[in-house]
C-alpha cells in the first residue's frame, strides 16, 4: 500500500467555497489517516467565552502554572470531548505520536500535567474533532474542498488562531486572496 497518499502529520486548509460553514477558513491538524478514515483537530478557531481555566475548573483541577489560554474548536464531532495537541516531549496513558511532528492526547492526565507544570512544553487544547469515514477525505481531496500542506508544527503553537489559515497558505507559497471559490472543469 502506498502510504504517501495518507495525510497524517499534515495540515488541511479549507478552500474558499468549501460549502460547509463549519469549515470556512478551517485549519485542521491531521492526526490519523489511513484506509479506514481520518481524524483531525481544528486549530483555526477558538470557542468564544471558553478558556483552559474554565475546563480545568469543570474537572476540579487547580490551574496551577497553566496560562488561561483559549480553547479551540476542534471540530463538529463529539464537541464535548477534549484533545490536546502537544510537543512530543511528554507522553501519557493514551498519547499517540503524529508522524513524528506532534503528539495527541485525549485524557485528563495531560491537563493535570499542564496545570502542574510537568506536561508538554508546547500545547493547544481543543474540544471536538473532524472525522472522515473510509475514503471520505480522499474523495473530498479530489473535489474542491481541501488543500494539504506539510507546514510546520509552529503553526499549532506560535501563530494566533485567526491567522493560521492565511499563514499556512503563505507558507505553501499561495496567496489565498487569489483562490477561486469553485473548481473548474475541463
Amino acid at each position: 500500500m502506498d502510504s504517501t497518499r495518507f495525510l497524517t502529520g499534515q495540515f488541511l486548509l479549507a478552500m474558499p467555497g468549501i460549502g460547509d460553514p463549519r469549515f470556512e477558513r478551517a485549519v485542521i491538524a491531521v492526526c490519523a489517516h489511513d484506509v479506514e478514515g481520518a481524524l483531525g483537530i481544528g486549530i483555526g478557531d477558538t470557542i468564544d467565552g471558553l478558556t483552559l481555566h474554565d475546563l480545568l475548573d469543570q474537572f476540579e483541577i487547580e490551574p496551577g502554572v497553566a496560562p488561561d489560554t483559549p480553547v479551540h474548536f476542534g471540530g463538529p464531532v463529539e464537541p464535548r470531548r477534549g484533545f490536546v495537541l502537544h510537543s512530543p516531549d511528554w507522553g501519557g496513558q493514551d498519547t499517540i505520536d503524529v508522524g513524528g511532528r506532534w503528539s495527541l492526547s485525549g485524557t485528563i492526565d495531560v491537563l493535570r500535567a499542564i496545570a502542574e507544570g510537568t506536561g508538554p512544553s508546547r500545547w493547544l487544547v481543543a474540544l471536538g474533532y473532524a472525522g472522515w469515514g473510509e475514503g471520505q477525505l480522499d474523495s473530498e481531496m479530489a473535489r474542491h474542498g481541501w488543500f494539504n500542506t506539510m507546514g510546520t508544527p509552529d503553526l499549532i503553537y506560535d501563530i494566533d488562531a485567526e491567522d493560521r489559515w492565511t499563514v499556512a497558505f503563505a507558507g505553501a507559497g499561495i496567496d489565498p486572496r487569489l483562490l477561486a471559490n469553485s473548481a473548474g472543469t475541463a
